[in-house]
Parts: structure tokens; sequence; C-alpha cells
């Protein structure tokens, strides 16, 4: 062979098996599927708080799940505006997913964004809280009937409190009232920084009523401080399976909860959407989560792709009705 023919030869195929070995280096990857690498899971919502601890277990869990690196970035501000758009305009690729929380079924009636629960490829809820009626323990009414009776009698002279005003808490007492055919007006709000501080402000006597969850209120529930009228959900609480739920002690289909569930933006692969949706339904089966939620009093509720859809959708109905009735929709 001619000396020129002999190096083109073995150029070629040298070449030819540099170009093998890269396709070879990449088989594996290409045969393992999604994901290949780190997916990061956005929080709307600052860290510390219950969002953000649920994000942070489900992280741990996803992780073993899908055998990549999930990390939680906390996006806030504006009222979870920020958070839930990082979400919604993240590359659909299945790298970046969020949890989307009961605000998104809130802030486009306030004109506050677009977004809606339908801007989103649903994953899988996860969790919900629902809110309860919350007076001193010394109060006079042993039932949410003798005080929803005071309140009716006596408009404007009983205040509530629990979270800012236009919050999930505000919303709940104003739907219950709503929904009793009493004017929401009568039940004066005064806004706070949360449940905490709504809580505090009752036993100090500045409001008569904090419309928050149960497992908010807790530690004031076993101190003696506070008692539960009733919890607007359709069963009863794991928590307190004595407090009432109102369609057992009012005759009323009113309910109202803080919720938690996992999205990815729209127009994922599908690949990608099954693997991150089987996931999360076997997290919220596990035993690690559910013990993690129970220490925290939080509730575990599961509902997968399409029912959470259709959950989200019903929600923002419900919220919107609210909203507008008590002035705040836009």
């Amino acid at each position: 062979m001619h000396a020129s023919s002999r190096r083109s030869f073995v150029t070629r195929t040298a070449a030819t098996l540099a170009g093998l070995a890269l396709m070879a280096a990449a088989l594996p990857a290409a045969a393992q599927g999604y994901p290949v690498r780190p997916v990061t899971l956005i929080v709307p919502w600052g860290a510390g708080g219950g969002t953000d601890a649920t994000a942070r277990i489900i992280a741990s869990l996803l992780e073993k799940e899908i055998g990549q690196p999930v990390t939680v970035v906390n996006r806030i501000g504006g009222s979870g505006v920020v958070g839930h758009s990082a979400i919604a305009s993240a590359a659909p690729d299945g790298y970046t997913i969020g949890m989307a929380t009961v605000e998104i079924g809130m802030m486009h009636w306030q004109g506050l964004t677009e977004l809606t629960g339908a801007s989103y490829t649903p994953l899988g809820l996860v969790n919900a809280d629902p809110a309860g009626v919350q007076v001193r323990a010394d109060a006079p009414y042993k039932t949410v009937n003798d005080l929803l009776a005071a309140i009716k009698a006596n408009p404007g002279k009983f205040k509530a409190s629990g979270t800012g005003q236009g919050g999930i808490w505000h919303l709940a007492i104003a739907g219950l009232l709503r929904d009793q055919k009493i004017d929401p007006a009568a039940l004066p709000w005064v806004p706070s920084n949360g449940a905490a501080p709504g809580l505090q402000d009752m036993i100090a006597g500045g409001v008569e009523v904090a419309p928050v969850s149960l497992p908010e209120s807790r530690s004031l529930i076993d101190a003696g401080k506070v008692k539960s009228l009733a919890i607007m959900n359709d069963k009863p609480s794991a928590l307190y399976p004595n407090v009432p739920t109102l369609k057992s002690a009012i005759g009323s289909n009113w309910t109202m909860a803080a919720w938690r569930g996992i999205v990815a933006p729209k127009g994922i692969p599908v690949e990608a959407r099954d693997k991150l949706s089987a996931a999360v339904r076997k997290i919220a089966a596990s035993k690690e989560y559910n013990e993690f939620m129970a220490k925290q009093g939080y509730g575990v509720i599961y509902a997968g792709p399409d029912d959470f859809a259709k959950f989200m959708a019903k929600s923002d109905v419900e919220l919107g009705a609210t909203m507008k009735a008590v002035g705040i929709a836009k």
C-alpha cells in the first residue's frame, strides 16, 4: 500500500474507532433515559416554613426514586407569584419542577398574575391541611353553631385573624359565613403575618376566632388555651378525631384547606412526566413521608395527575367565588 494511502486508511480507521467510542460512551445514558442529570425543585415560599419542610422531605425521597440529586431552591416574593412564575416559565425538560400551593387559585383573582393551576403539568397532590374554627378555651361557645349564631346576632362585634387580608384562612371563614347565609362582613378580619400571631392575638383577647389549621393550633390546643369547634373538611382530623366536621355539626358541605402539590412546566416529555408522577405517588405512600408529616402534624392526601388537575380547577372556582363575595377579587 502506498504510504499516503496507508496514512489515509489509518486516519479513517482512527476516526471510525473514535466515533464508535463516542457512541459507546453515549449509549448508557441514552439507554437509561430520563433523568441523566440533577433536578431542581422550586419552592415559592421561604425556608423554614411548612411548604419548605414538605418540599425538602419530598426532594430527599425523590433522589432515591430517580437516582439523581434534587436541589430545593426557594424563590420568594410577590405573595407567591415569583416562585410560581419561575416554575411555569422553566424549560419544559423535566429538570425543573416545583411545589404549587393553594395560592395558585387565588393570585389571578387578585390581578397579581395570569397563572392558574392549568398553567402546569400536575404530577401529584401530596398535602392538605383543612381550616378549623378555633376559639379561646374559655369562650362560651360549645359548638360552631353557637358561634355562628352569636356572629349573626352581633354583626361586627367579633373579629377573626390568622393570615393576611385575602389569605387562605380569611377566605375559609368568609366562605363558611357565606355558606350559612351570613354576611362575611359580620366578622371583620384582622390581618396578621400568619397563624401563630393570629392565635396569640386571640388568646390575648384581640380577636375571637382563628380559622387556621389544626396542626398550626396544635400546641395551644394541647396546652388547654384553645379549643376547636369544627374542621372544614369532609372527614375528621387524624390529629383530633373528636373535632366535628362542618357536615356533622351543621350539615354544611363547605370545605377549605391549604394544599401543596408537585407540578412541572407545561409540555414536559411524556417519559419525564410518567417517571416523576410515579415517583411522587410512591413517596406519598411511603413510610418515611407519612411519619415525617405525622410528626409535623401535616395532613397527607394524594391525588394523581388527572385528579390533581380537577382538584385545582375546583379549588380555583371556590376561591374565586369567595374572593368576589368578600370584595377582594379584581
